[in-house]
């Protein structure tokens, strides 16, 4: 009945399909501003005999993590269930943190589906069993889970709501004499949970074989679909776990005591392997695991890695070819990640390159999260540091304490602001930390595929970020467009000044919508769109256009003189400033300004 999250791949797509049917269900669901937030929204509908989720990347539980803590405390009176979703692999998150180790310090169960079918049959059962225990409960997703394909069946969808009803309890109020009333209560609701998971049925054993391979989640399809290959399942048998703790006791016990070994399969962290070490030890079974010491704890599984754990760790199978030895792929030329054509970034990140090249600035410069951390690339080489949602003011303020000779400059999306770094900018100005801030508002949270920030525009509320930096006490704030570079040289100029004679903070927002959507809005109006050419008997052949102003529209002709494919580009004009000598021109005269209401 409520639903909520902050995007972050690979969650987003879950709260995206919710918002889909939101109306037709009767569901509430909205986009907040970040996971603690969507979380104790979510968790208060919980409180108040409704049934709630909320979504996260895996980097998004760590900030709602207080809350995940006391929320096993409080219990619930209604289902909860939080989706955590991992990234082996890293492929668009800063670590690879394992989020079934939350389970263990938070007394919250963890459970991880197998394929798509599965995802939605397990969120039912847990939904079912959050309702009658009274206790959150964690599904645990994975990039590839969340972005495979597979066959879904649909059951009776309920369109009936409970009425929201909030009966104040001492559980809900944690002063410490309440608290520790509730760990005992907590403790016990976790002996119930283990008896529940005893017979979950989405534990299963497949094959009859003396050797056991125990695969948790997604590790189970890709096991499965080898000793499938390999006719193994005579030899073998396949323990597929989807309760990952607590541990279904009963049926690795009963599967453990027919077993001559036993083979843990399972990604990242020995979560699985080190429960079922433990269980072994206290039941006195005397039988061989192995683990860790041959899957590697880095990155994701995939078939390949699987088949080979299998074949040197029962010597059932011999891969007669190394696929990846054995054929010669062809050469793939490289697809760095770019900016989009038309990114208001990147005239932004050139002029800013240009000024600090050029004043040969001594800078450090603290990056964020977001389509900005594209600048730490080849040509603009800007973010000295990314490491977290808001570290960017963060460490700014260190490095402002201790490097006292440098220009301390903090970059920032619009969206990652709202997030994480209004206490960041607080503490500078309260604590004395000078730093120019920038604040890119393309009035998105477009990395993730466009969902809404508190500075989209959406019936008539707005938060605009610079009434909000003054009311923390911000005294020197530019607004400016980034397309004019000359009122960012300006801004940032003058911020410098700030920093060196007055030892201020500045804060620079750099406001235009993101290219994609503002495209989005003209094709959809009907707009004509006039691109922009090179002007060969002009252009020398420079490479400003295409190396350093590095839009990826613009490409060298074999006399390295400029092309600009007409299909790429989208006549935003921001490429004009790159060419000393003029030779950029719009293939017809029209009024850039007419189109602004699309930009802003």
């Amino acid at each position: 009945e409520v639903a909520t999250a902050y995007p972050g791949t690979p969650s987003s797509e879950i709260i995206g399909s919710l918002m889909e049917v939101a109306d037709l269900l009767n569901i509430y669901v909205e986009w907040s501003v970040n996971e603690k937030v969507a979380f104790e929204l979510a968790w208060a509908a919980a409180l108040s005999n409704k049934k709630s989720i909320t979504a996260m990347k895996h980097v998004g539980l760590n900030v709602a993590a207080d809350a995940l803590m006391s929320s096993a405390y409080t219990g619930v009176s209604e289902s909860f269930v939080i989706v955590s979703a991992d990234d082996p692999s890293m492929w668009s998150s800063q670590n690879e943190q394992d989020n079934r180790l939350y389970s263990h310090i938070s007394y919250i169960p963890v459970f991880e589906p197998s394929d798509p079918g599965e995802a939605k049959d397990l969120t039912v059962k847990l939904f079912d069993l959050s309702s009658m225990i009274k206790h959150p409960m964690m599904l645990r997703m994975t990039t590839r889970l969340s972005h495979v394909r597979g066959p879904v069946r649909l059951g009776r969808v309920e369109r009936k709501t409970s009425k929201a009803l909030f009966r104040p309890e001492p559980r809900y109020v944690l002063v410490p004499s309440n608290a520790r009333v509730n760990r005992i209560d907590l403790l016990k609701r976790w002996e119930k949970i283990k008896d529940v998971i005893n017979d979950l049925e989405f534990n299963k054993v497949f094959g009859d074989g003396k050797i056991l391979i125990i695969a948790p989640g997604l590790a189970f399809s890709y096991v499965y679909e080898i000793v499938s290959k390999h006719d193994l399942l005579n030899k073998t048998r396949v323990l597929k776990l989807s309760s990952i703790n607590p541990l279904p006791e009963k049926i690795v016990i009963e599967e453990a005591v027919k077993s001559e070994k036993i083979i843990v399969v399972e990604e990242l962290e020995p979560v699985v392997e080190n429960e079922i070490r433990i269980l072994l030890n206290r039941e006195k079974i005397n039988v061989e695991v192995l683990g860790k010491n041959f899957v590697d704890r880095a990155y994701e599984l995939t078939l390949e890695r699987v088949e080979k754990i299998i074949e040197e760790l029962t010597g059932l199978i011999k891969i007669s070819v190394n696929i990846d030895k054995e054929i010669k792929k062809p050469y793939i030329p490289p697809r760095p990640p770019v900016f989009c054509p038309g990114c208001p970034y990147r005239p932004l990140f050139y002029e800013m390159r240009k000024i600090i090249s050029r004043e040969r600035l001594k800078t450090v410069i603290s990056g964020d999260i977001g389509c900005y951390s594209l600048s730490y690339y080849p040509p603009y080489k800007i973010q000295d540091t990314i490491v977290e949602m808001g570290g960017s003011i963060g460490l700014g303020n260190g490095f402002s304490t201790v490097l006292k000779d440098h220009v301390i400059i903090s970059v920032i999306g619009d969206s990652t602001f709202f997030h994480a770094g209004i206490p960041a900018l607080i503490n500078s100005i309260y604590n004395d930390h000078p730093q120019i801030v920038i604040i890119l508002d393309n009035m998105s949270t477009a990395m993730t595929g466009h969902q809404p920030s508190p500075s989209t525009p959406r019936d008539g509320r707005k938060i605009l970020i610079e009434d909000l930096v003054k009311g923390i006490g911000v005294k020197n704030v530019f607004v400016i467009d980034p397309f004019d570079v000359d009122s960012f040289n300006k801004a940032f100029h003058e911020a410098i000044k700030n920093l060196r004679e007055k030892h201020e903070t500045s804060v620079i927002i750099a406001r235009r919508k993101c290219a994609l959507i503002a495209y989005a809005d003209m094709i959809r109006d009907g707009v004509e769109i006039y691109p922009y050419y090179v002007d060969p008997e002009i252009c020398v052949g420079c490479g400003l256009c295409y190396n350093l102003f590095a839009c990826p529209a613009i490409t060298p002709l074999e006399n390295r003189k400029a092309f600009i494919d007409p299909e790429l580009c989208i006549g935003c004009g921001s490429c004009v400033v790159s060419c000393p000598y003029n030779a950029i021109k719009p293939l017809k005269p029209f009024d850039r300004k007419a189109l602004d209401k699309y930009w802003f």
